[in-house]
């Protein structure tokens, strides 16, 4: 930290350096967080699947939504909405893992209409129409509840979803 108590890094970038859980949520300073996603890392496709994956399946949606930020800023113009639509399923989740059911269904949609370009086809064996599905259906979920918290179709509203029960496959077995 500099002299004024604001985190930055070496460049002078403001930059939070409190520990995070594995939302994303900061946690007091010196408490135990879950290591963070390093910034601008420049992977292939197939990395990017992959390390995305796992921080899914291990419920970390929102370390998830870094590694497709990175690749939505250093890959091709052509292939950037996929990433950034890929992105915000992950961070739409995030929310939703939060209780946060209007943020959550928001970006999850968001995602979902971002990915709508490539309907239809499995660029680098991505299932866009079933994540654009998955999206809508869980968006849906989230936001049937009344506010009263009363249970519809599974759901209470603003009660988080299970972030590893929830965690959408990227690339579903080829039919």
């Amino acid at each position: 930290m500099e002299e004024t108590g604001r985190d930055r890094d070496i460049e002078g970038r403001a930059r939070n350096a409190r520990p995070r859980d594995g939302l994303g949520r900061p946690l007091p300073y010196g408490a135990p967080g879950v290591e963070r996603q390093p910034e601008g890392v420049v992977r292939t496709p197939e990395e990017t699947v992959r390390e995305a994956q796992r921080l899914l399946d291990a419920g970390m949606p929102f370390h998830a939504h870094e590694v497709f930020e990175d690749a939505w800023k250093s890959g091709p113009v052509a292939e950037r909405e996929l990433w950034r639509g890929l992105a915000q399923l992950a961070v739409g989740l995030t929310h939703a893992a939060r209780g946060n059911a209007t943020g959550g269904a928001r970006l999850l949609r968001r995602g979902a209409a971002a990915l709508a370009e490539f309907a239809g086809a499995r660029p680098y064996g991505i299932g866009v129409d079933g994540l654009i599905g998955w999206a809508g259906e869980l968006a849906g979920r989230v936001e049937t509840a009344d506010s009263d918290g009363a249970v519809r179709d599974g759901a209470v509203r603003g009660k988080p979803v299970d972030a590893i029960a929830e965690a959408p496959c990227l690339r579903p077995p080829a039919r």
